[in-house]
């Protein structure tokens, strides 16, 4: 009886009125998708600077897409093998030569783009930079960085 009386509601409600009820009904979904999207970055990007303090080559490669770019201060690495190869100094010896932590994730409205960006941190714990991270998401919840580039720390990360 209740399934009836929904209906009948529904039959007799204003145009308007579903539209608006739709619409709210779509927007929720993209906030649902939007913070699943940005959960899914911030814990992929946490992974990844994972890999690098416990000095893992493989699990650092796994969050590289075949396309990346990573700049560095000459050349930028380009394709998953050039970072792997630049990046395999900073793999050398027990102790990481840097940390990096996210502070901000924002994805894109249609859920294929994220940023990531954090600082950056020397083995003492002092700001050296900040990391910037553009993430594609090449399977359903499998993101991969694909741009990657560091810059000065900003005013708010040396206080």
């Amino acid at each position: 009886m209740t399934t009836h009386v929904g209906l009948a509601i529904l039959r007799n409600a204003p145009a308007g009125l579903l539209a608006l009820l739709l619409g709210s009904a779509m927007t929720s979904l993209a906030a649902d998708a939007s913070d699943t999207a940005k959960e899914q970055v911030f814990a992929a990007e946490q992974a990844f600077a994972r890999s690098m303090a416990v000095r893992d080559r493989a699990a650092f490669a796994a969050h590289v897409s075949d396309e990346a770019v990573f700049f560095t201060a000459a050349e930028p690495y380009r394709g998953k093998a050039q970072v792997l190869a630049g990046w395999a100094r900073f793999f050398e010896g027990p102790a990481a030569p840097f940390s990096w932590a996210p502070d901000r994730v924002e994805v894109l409205a249609s859920g294929d783009l994220a940023l990531s960006t954090g600082r950056v941190r020397d083995p003492a714990g002092k700001v050296i930079g900040r990391f910037n991270s553009i993430w594609r998401q090449e399977a359903p919840g499998r993101w991969r960085v694909v741009f990657d580039k560091g810059s000065p720390p900003e005013p708010e990360d040396l206080r």
